[in-house]
């Protein structure tokens, strides 16, 4: 215990270069962009002098790189800094949007762990079989897929050819909330009619986010799985008569320590999916929050959904490695 706590406030010191390395590399990167944000946000061609030399003047446009880079970071910590497109607090702006993109990344993840998991381990269990040639085609049209083009088809299914999906807007939230995240406060306070309004929001642009990760998974897994089978540990309890339940459950178990690093890198990765599948499906986001920025060159909302995503995967990371201990005993820290 005393060397996982070590090992935890090692990793929570590590969070800080990890942030600033991350927003600081967005920064250069916006900042080397040959393009004249203040007047951007002026309103474009139409900008009067003044209104440019005001904004510049108010987000420091006219000091050095660590002078604006300073400036950002700082605001956002004290949520000071204004958001030239909305004129609101941009973290107020990412704390409304917010609730949308998480629910629809624990949505997809659902559906990667609902599909992709079985998938593996029946491709596992069905080796060199027409099944497993099926899951194995499967999880490469999922890795394939553009969620773009899955987006549209299914728009084009579930909505316009069948009805069977609704995207008006998005279902109020529960009266009580606990998290904060509309479809796991009314699962948990029982308001299970708003409870189905999300999930019937949710669901279409939740499998299509996940639909890449169900294959990815389905693959680990399978692989996985029969690297753990192989084991000579598998032939000794075979030779004792175990029944092949208690085997199977036997192997997963030592194999499930990589389906676990799978599971952390693909929900971080579901959040780089969030704004092309928010845009598609018409969801109020972080994702479709962050392409309105960056096509009107709003730098501060920018960094500000950096500095979340990055605090949400390297979060998601410590996660794991704890994990690591609690799956496979011989782990320590």
């Amino acid at each position: 215990m005393a060397n996982l706590k070590k090992f935890l406030v090692r990793r929570l010191l590590t969070f800080i270069p990890t942030l600033i390395g991350v927003t600081l590399i967005v920064f250069v990167i916006a900042y080397v962009i040959p393009a004249n944000p203040a007047k951007a946000w002026a309103g474009g061609e139409k900008a009067s002098e003044e209104a440019v030399k005001q904004i510049i003047a108010e987000y420091h446009l006219d000091q050095p790189w660590y002078d604006q880079y300073w400036f950002l970071i700082s605001g956002l910590a004290t949520n000071s800094i204004i958001d030239p497109r909305t004129s609101n607090p941009v973290m107020g702006d990412i704390s409304e949007r917010f609730p949308v993109t998480f629910q629809l990344a624990i949505i997809a993840f659902v559906f990667i762990l609902l599909l992709g998991l079985p998938l593996g381990l029946v491709s596992a269990l069905k080796r060199n079989t027409w099944v497993d040639t099926i899951v194995r085609i499967f999880a490469l049209i999922g890795v394939s897929t553009p969620i773009f083009w899955l987006g549209y088809l299914l728009l084009y299914i579930f909505f316009v050819k069948y009805r069977i999906t609704d995207l008006a807007g998005v279902p109020p939230s529960p009266p009580t909330q606990i998290f904060h995240v509309p479809i796991i406060d009314s699962l948990l306070t029982g308001h299970f009619t708003i409870f189905k309004q999300h999930f019937a929001r949710f669901w279409l642009p939740g499998f299509t986010l996940g639909f890449a990760g169900m294959g990815v998974l389905a693959r680990f897994v399978r692989n996985s799985f029969l690297e753990a089978i192989s084991g000579d540990y598998i032939e000794f309890l075979k030779a004792k008569g175990v029944p092949k339940l208690k085997v199977y459950r036997h192997a997963l178990k030592n194999a499930l320590v990589p389906i676990v690093t799978v599971l952390g890198l693909q929900f971080g990765s579901l959040l780089g999916g969030t704004p092309i599948t928010e845009t598609v499906f018409s969801l109020p986001g972080m994702g479709s929050y962050a392409i309105d920025a960056i096509r009107n060159l709003d730098f501060p909302a920018i960094i500000a959904i950096t500095f979340i995503y990055a605090i949400i995967f390297v979060t998601t990371n410590l996660i794991v490695d704890i994990l690591y201990a609690v799956i496979d005993p011989r782990v320590r820290y």
